[in-house]
């Protein structure tokens, strides 16, 4: 895996009131991830980035709803998220960062 690659691995962190809640009761931090990321890749990604050890990562392909505007039919993007597993004693906290 090239540094390159790793580093585009992690599109955006998912902040929401939902992710709060499961990194405060789990330990986990979860992230929009590429479609084809490997749970290999999204590991070594967060590992190089923000200098924390994983202890394991769960990874979702959510499916995009159709929507209607107005008479027209369209659809929301797919999107893949990983949810990161924490080791004991490791924290990221992108309220520090901004």
């Amino acid at each position: 895996m090239s540094s390159d690659r790793l580093m585009k691995v992690l599109v955006a962190p998912i902040v929401s009131e939902k992710s709060t809640m499961i990194a405060e009761k789990h330990e986990q931090v979860a992230f929009r991830v590429l479609r084809d990321a490997t749970k290999a890749e999204i590991k070594a990604a967060v590992e190089l980035l923000f200098n924390v050890k994983v202890q394991s990562v769960q990874v979702l392909n959510q499916s995009g709803k159709t929507k209607r505007f107005g008479r027209t039919l369209g659809r929301r993007n797919n999107v893949r998220k990983a949810y990161v597993s924490l080791a004991e004693g490791h924290e990221i906290n992108f309220a520090e960062a901004a």
